[in-house]
């Protein structure tokens, strides 16, 4: 199922579902992100997705990120809350989303890399590299909070 993603687009459809989405900014020893290329819209994106409704937030992301990448993680912090109404997602199936996301940080403690039916690709990516990837902006913005080492987590 294909995705389009607008933002502060007036010819955006108008919302039919509110998804509480989580993602995961993991990293490894050398400081590299852990990013994936998405087979529905083909970006670069952080590992997560929607919360099922019988899941914490930590769990949504571990299950995200296995799922995704095939690793089990630890979750170590939180970098924002994103919850900005500009942001709408359409799928072929007639679903349009409103989504807000809860970004959180984390570090692998098993598991093997491993390609899912929802990605093309997934590797680590030193910062430096992050600007060569097409990357859609509300997930630029939640690596530039982690980049920035914010005191707080992020909320808007």
């Amino acid at each position: 199922m294909a995705r389009t993603e607008y933002y502060d687009d007036p010819q955006a459809p108008r919302p039919n579902s509110l998804v509480v989405g989580v993602s995961a900014v993991v990293t490894d020893e050398h400081g590299r992100i852990l990013m994936q290329r998405r087979r529905d819209n083909n970006l670069w994106a952080l590992p997560g997705g929607g919360m099922d409704l019988t899941e914490s937030v930590p769990q949504a992301a571990f299950r995200e990120v296995k799922e995704e990448t095939g690793y089990d993680i630890e979750i170590t912090g939180m970098v924002g809350l994103y919850t900005d109404a500009r942001h709408i997602i359409a799928y072929t199936d007639g679903e349009v989303r409103r989504q807000f996301n809860i970004c959180l940080t984390a570090r692998i403690v098993g598991g093997t890399l491993a390609i899912s039916d929802e990605s093309t690709e997934v590797r680590w990516v030193s910062p430096d590299e992050l600007g060569d990837l097409d990357v859609h902006h509300t997930q630029r913005l939640r690596l530039r909070h982690y980049m920035e080492g914010l005191q707080s987590p992020y909320i808007g």
